[in-house]
């Protein structure tokens, strides 16, 4: 664990300085201490003070030099002083070196630990320099990252592809386990699984066609051709990918589900979730990127109104029931609950999951992979876990009346569930749960909290431009009069090097529907979606169409971003 940030000097100043209360440092020592964090990392990321108030803080106090990292080169950092186990170990950075001095990159001025260890390593003497936390962090990923540009090996391109001998396609197939060791195809593919990375896709579509063979990115939710390799190529890439996936090369007729793993760093790999599919010209594989770093987002960073984060930690914090998220293949889902886990997930509870598949790995939380074809289903694993004198039981998916009720007998006999639902809203949640045979009074008597969700795409913060929109047209688009009163700015994408058509990221747009008395009621009267909808919104849930016009006003995205994701 890093020690960086865990000095009783920099901790007494945050409370003497009237920054933070006792309690706050101590729940904030605690949260570094479980997430193996900096104080200073877990203070910025949780937005208790910002990266530059605890650098000027200290550069005020203890006369450190202040040093902006953002026009610092990196890579002009000479290597003999890149010792990378001490910069993991104390998250910080040799900059540069004059005369017998070594000066070291560093948010917490008070890690003497730090300083004495690369003087040690060096054979010079270090001091410190401030830098602000985040823009460190940034830093650090860049010179950590091994040089994956190895796998990439660069200026493999289409026409490069062209000129591998490819003999007709019968007895290409034949020969399919040879061709996929093919240097060129290996070659080949690491450069897209590389690209895919550097870009921030989250699937990659190998898809081919009669004439064409194409490969898409789905990058901030959108599909984008990347790559058009020649037709004649679709089998040996297919098998190179099952290759690496530990697939049967030789199954072309039935889908298959395999996963890679690929090294980044020592600190870094990436998961990819392989699937395959017959078609019509071939197999069309599909490959979900599995970050494990998404699991430790925070929840601040997930999009969440302040009313709507408080509403889920308290429902969190509550002993039992039930949590449900809903919404659409590639909304989200798994990473709010990942998140709701991650924060759950203390040395005093025993928390259980059944997932198909498994997307992250969560040290400390017992993963289950549904294998139906063993017979081992959402239903007969969560009986066992019910078995196992569980805290929290998080359920994949409900897609049958046998899981739901065991799921709501849980949640009605002292433990926490969480789980997810295939539907548009969260009032639909209730009524798909009252389609499957759930009893009304089970389902009032068992659910807290149900958050329905999408993602959209955040515009660019270097070029998003101010929009002319009349008054008119801003109440027909949902707008409150309130709203168009307080004089907002509505941005539009522009495009520009740093990001994708003017969008950059995605942020999440939530409904965080808390079950009340009314809504009870109103379920336990065989009441509609429309009617369980209609008394939320009196009760002052904002809908997803609200929570994304209300993103719109805080200059997050734009009006044609939000119209794309929510009902208009």
């Amino acid at each position: 664990m890093p020690t960086s940030g865990l000095h009783l000097g920099l901790s007494t100043l945050f409370i003497r300085k009237g920054l933070l209360s006792e309690q706050q440092l101590s729940e904030a020592i605690a949260t570094s201490r479980k997430n193996r964090h900096s104080l200073v990392t877990t203070l910025v990321t949780s937005k208790l003070l910002s990266a530059r108030e605890i650098a000027e803080l200290c550069y005020e106090e203890y006369g450190t030099p202040l040093l902006d990292l953002a026009e610092f080169d990196v890579s002009s950092i000479p290597e003999d002083f890149l010792n990378k186990k001490l910069i993991e170990k104390h998250r910080c950075l040799p900059l540069f070196k004059r005369g017998n001095r070594l000066y070291i990159g560093t948010s917490d001025p008070t890690n003497i630990a730090a300083l004495e260890d690369f003087q040690f390593s060096a054979g010079l003497h270090a001091e410190a320099i401030l830098v602000e936390d985040d823009k460190l962090a940034k830093a650090l990923e860049k010179v950590l990252e091994e040089d994956i540009s190895a796998l990439d090996l660069g200026g493999l391109d289409e026409e490069a592809l062209a000129g591998i001998e490819v003999t007709d396609t019968d007895k290409r197939q034949d020969n399919e386990t040879e061709g996929a060791d093919d240097a060129p195809i290996v070659i080949y593919i690491n450069k897209i699984l590389t690209d895919a990375i550097r870009r921030g896709a989250s699937d990659l579509h190998f898809e081919p066609y009669e004439k064409r063979y194409r490969i898409r990115f789905r990058i901030d939710g959108i599909l984008h051709e990347v790559s058009e390799p020649p037709i004649n190529l679709s089998g040996r890439i297919a098998a190179r990918l099952k290759v690496m996936s530990k697939l049967d090369i030789a199954e072309r007729r039935l889908p298959q589900d395999g996963r890679i793993k690929m090294k980044l760093s020592r600190t870094k790999s990436i998961d990819f979730r392989v699937s395959t599919l017959p078609t019509l010209w071939g197999e069309k594989i599909v490959m979900r990127i599995l970050d494990s770093s998404s699991a430790q987002l925070g929840i601040e960073k997930l999009g969440y109104e302040p009313d709507q984060k408080q509403l889920y930690l308290d429902n969190l914090a509550k002993p039992q029931g039930m949590i449900l998220v809903t919404g659409p293949t590639g909304s989200g889902k798994t990473v709010s609950l990942y998140t709701g886990l991650n924060i759950l997930n203390t040395e005093e509870r025993n928390i259980s999951t059944a997932e198909d598949p498994v997307e992250i790995n969560l040290e400390g939380v017992n993963q289950v992979h549904i294998n139906t074809k063993a017979g081992l289903t959402f239903a007969s694993a969560l009986r066992s876990f019910l078995r196992q004198d569980p805290d929290v039981v998080m359920v994949g998916e409900i897609r049958d009346l046998e899981t739901a009720e065991i799921a709501i007998k849980a949640a009605q006999t002292g433990h926490l569930v969480l789980s997810t639902l295939h539907t548009n809203s969260a009032a639909e949640t209730l009524t798909r749960l009252l389609n499957m045979g759930v009893p009304g009074y089970n389902i009032a008597s068992s659910v807290n909290l149900i958050i329905a969700q999408r993602l959209a795409r955040r515009l660019c913060p270097e070029c998003k431009q101010p929009e002319e929109i009349p008054e008119h047209e801003l109440e027909r688009l949902g707008f409150s009069p309130e709203q168009i009163a307080s004089g907002f700015t509505v941005y539009k994408p522009c495009g520009c090097d740093l990001c994708s058509g003017g969008y950059k990221g995605r942020v999440g747009i939530y409904e965080v529907m808390p079950m009340s008395d009314e809504i009870a009621r109103v379920i336990m009267e065989g009441g509609n979606s429309l009617e369980i909808a209609r008394m939320a919104k009196a009760q002052g849930v904002r809908d997803l169409r609200l929570s994304g016009l209300l993103k719109v006003t805080q200059g997050v995205t734009s009006i044609t971003e939000v119209n794309r994701v929510t009902s208009f």
